[in-house]
C-alpha cells in the first residue's frame, strides 16, 4: 500500500501542477488542433450534402440508414485495430495516414448512384474516420500527460469549430456547386492540412511519460480493479448516449429541416452549423465550468439541457425554431463526451480512455442508421426524439453515479 499511495500522490501532483510547455509542445498542440479541426470540417462537409446524395441514389429512409451503417461498420472495424497500429508505428504516423485516407475517401459518395454502392464507399470513409479519431485521441492523451494540463476540451472544441465551418461553407455553396465538386475541394483542403500538420506531428513528439498506471494496477486489489473497469464502462455509456445524439444530428439534422420543415439548402445546412457553433462555445468554456461546478453537476446539467433542446429540435413546427433547439442541444452536449473520456482516463489510465472512447464513438456511428430504421417506421421527427431520451439517460446515469465522480475543483 505505501507504493500505491506514492503513485497516487504523484498522479495527483501531476494533475495539479502543469508542466512548462516548451516550444515543441506548443507546436505539437497546434498540429493536433489542426487535425481535430480538419476532421470536423470534412465530416460536416459530407453530412450537409447527404440530402443531395440521397436524391441522387434514389434511396428511401430505410435504405439510406443501411448505407450509413457502412460508416459504422468501417469505423468500428478499424477502431479495433488502430490502437495496435499506434503502438507499432506511433500515433503520429497513424494520425497522418488516417487523415490522408479520410480526405481521399470523401470524394467517393457523390460518385455513387445506388444505396448499395453508397454503403460500400461509406465503409471506406468510415474506416478512415474511425482510425483518425482513435489515433488523434491517442496522440492527445500523450500530449496531455506531458503537459499535465486538462486540455482535451480544447481539441474537441476544434473539432466542433471545424464542423461549424464545414457546415457553413456547405450552406453557402450548396446551391452553386455539385456535391462532387464541393467534396473534391474539401479533399484538397484536407490533404494540404495533413501534409503541413503531419510533418509537425512527426517532428515535435511528446516526451515519454513514465508508465505509472500499470504499476498501480499491479498493486491494486482485484476488487478495486474490477470496480475501476465497471466505472470506466459507466463513463463509456454516458459518452455513448450523448455521442448517439451528436452523430444523428450530423447525419439527419439537415434532412429533418429540408424534408419535414420545408427548409431550403442554406437553412438546412445552418441547422448543423448552429449546433456545431453551440458545441464549440460550450467546449471552449468547458474547463471553467467543470472547475466551478464539478464534473458530476456539469454532466447532469448538460444532459438535462440537451434533452430539452433535442425535444424542441425534433418537434418544432418551423425550421428556425428547430435550429434554436439544435443550438440549445449543442450547448448541453458540448462537454459531456470530453468529461466522460477524461474521467475514464483518471479511473483506468490510457486503457480507460481507449475503452470509453470506443464505446462513445460507437454511439456516434451507430446512431444514424438506427434513426433511419425508426424514421422508416414512425417518421423522422419521432425517430429524433430518441436523441432526447438518451440524453436524459446520460443525465440519469451521471446523477446515479455522482458519488464516483471527482469534483473537478482545485
Amino acid at each position: 500500500m505505501p507504493t500505491l499511495n506514492k503513485i497516487r500522490m504523484a498522479l495527483t501532483r501531476d494533475r495539479q501542477v502543469p508542466a512548462p510547455a516548451g516550444p515543441h509542445l506548443v507546436r505539437l498542440r497546434i498540429a493536433l488542433t489542426a487535425f481535430f479541426a480538419m476532421d470536423g470540417f470534412l465530416f460536416a462537409g459530407w453530412v450537409v450534402r447527404i440530402p443531395a446524395i440521397k436524391a441522387q441514389t434514389g434511396a428511401g429512409a430505410g435504405a439510406l440508414g443501411l448505407a450509413l451503417l457502412g460508416v459504422s461498420a468501417g469505423a468500428v472495424a478499424f477502431m479495433m485495430i488502430t490502437g495496435r497500429l499506434c503502438r507499432r508505428f506511433g500515433s503520429a504516423a497513424v494520425t497522418t495516414a488516417s487523415a490522408a485516407a479520410m480526405a481521399l475517401s470523401i470524394v467517393l459518395p457523390p460518385l455513387t448512384h445506388s444505396a448499395t454502392a453508397l454503403g460500400l464507399v461509406l465503409m471506406v470513409f468510415g474506416a478512415a474516420y474511425g482510425s483518425l479519431n482513435v489515433a488523434m485521441n491517442s496522440a492527445a492523451v500523450d500530449l496531455i500527460s506531458a503537459l499535465r494540463r486538462p486540455v482535451m476540451p480544447s481539441f474537441h472544441a476544434a473539432f466542433s469549430l471545424g464542423g461549424m465551418l464545414g457546415a457553413g461553407l456547405g450552406g453557402l455553396i450548396a446551391g452553386s456547386l455539385s456535391p462532387t465538386v464541393h467534396l473534391l475541394v474539401l479533399a484538397a483542403i484536407g490533404l494540404l492540412v495533413t501534409a503541413v500538420a503531419g510533418r509537425a506531428l512527426r517532428v515535435h513528439r511528446a516526451p515519454a511519460v513514465p508508465e505509472q498506471l500499470p504499476a498501480a494496477e499491479e498493486t491494486r486489489p482485484r476488487g478495486a480493479a474490477g470496480r475501476g473497469r465497471r466505472l470506466v464502462l459507466v463513463f463509456g455509456l454516458i459518452a455513448l448516449c450523448t455521442a448517439y445524439g451528436e452523430g444523428a444530428m450530423a447525419d439527419w439534422g439537415a434532412l429533418h429541416l429540408s424534408q419535414d420543415l420545408a427548409a431550403g439548402p442554406g437553412t438546412a445546412a445552418a441547422g448543423y452549423a448552429v449546433f456545431a457553433l453551440a458545441m464549440t462555445i460550450g467546449r471552449l468554456t468547458g474547463t471553467t465550468v467543470v472547475q466551478r461546478f464539478g464534473a458530476a453537476r456539469a454532466l447532469i446539467a448538460g444532459g438535462t439541457t440537451a434533452t430539452a433542446g433535442l425535444l424542441l429540435g425534433a418537434l418544432a413546427p418551423t425550421a428556425w425554431t428547430a435550429c434554436a433547439g439544435f443550438a440549445v442541444a449543442g450547448l448541453g452536449l458540448a462537454n459531456i463526451f470530453p468529461i466522460a473520456i477524461a474521467r475514464a482516463g483518471e479511473t483506468g489510465g490510457p486503457d480507460g480512455v481507449a475503452v470509453a472512447s470506443t464505446v462513445g464513438y460507437g454511439g456516434m456511428l451507430l446512431g444514424p442508421p438506427a434513426i433511419g430504421f425508426l424514421a422508416e417506421a414512425a417518421g423522422l421527427p419521432v425517430a429524433l426524439t430518441t436523441l432526447a431520451l438518451l440524453a436524459a439517460v446520460a443525465a440519469g446515469i451521471a446523477y446515479a453515479t455522482r458519488g464516483a465522480h471527482h469534483t473537478g475543483r482545485p
